[in-house]
């Protein structure tokens, strides 16, 4: 399933952040598609400030992932903008953070080709005029479900 979505401005980018985070239910993986300056690390910041995180969130350019423990949810934001191979990743350990019960949120997912594993949801982000244009995309059921409930939340707006 495929749901395209407008936001005009860093606020409606964060307030869909909150929308997306609701709908995920606290786990699943994100792949964040875009160009440089397109809005994934504030919609980023949306959705881990929608799970509770009170503080700020930086984008994890230098360190790879920046983990969030949020009650019961454990938020992990990757930023793989700056890896040099796939392989990188492994040395980071980086198959302990899929287990299913976390929100992994990766930004640059291209570079870890091969050793990430399969999205529950991609969103692709593009310029529209003076805001984006965000396609989501439902990779597996729970990504489908995830769609789904954003459509009805968007609806009853």
């Amino acid at each position: 399933m495929k749901l395209e979505l407008h936001a005009l401005g860093e606020e409606a980018m964060t307030a869909l952040g909150g929308d997306i985070a609701k709908a995920l239910e606290g786990r699943g993986i994100v792949y964040l598609d875009g160009n440089l300056g397109m809005g994934k690390t504030t919609l980023s910041r949306g959705i881990i400030w929608a799970l509770g995180q009170q503080g700020p969130v930086k984008s994890p350019t230098y360190t790879l992932v920046e983990p969030y423990e949020l009650g019961s949810v454990n938020a992990y934001h990757f930023d793989l903008y700056r890896l040099a191979s796939p392989e990188e990743l492994e040395f980071l350990g980086v198959r302990d953070y899929f287990d299913g019960e976390n929100l992994c949120l990766i930004e640059w997912p291209e570079k870890g080709r091969g050793v990430l594993p399969r999205p529950d949801l991609t969103i692709t982000i593009d310029a529209e005029g003076e805001g984006r244009r965000l396609t989501l995309t439902g990779e597996t059921s729970h990504g489908e479900l995830t769609c789904r409930r954003i459509q009805q939340m968007r609806s009853e707006v």
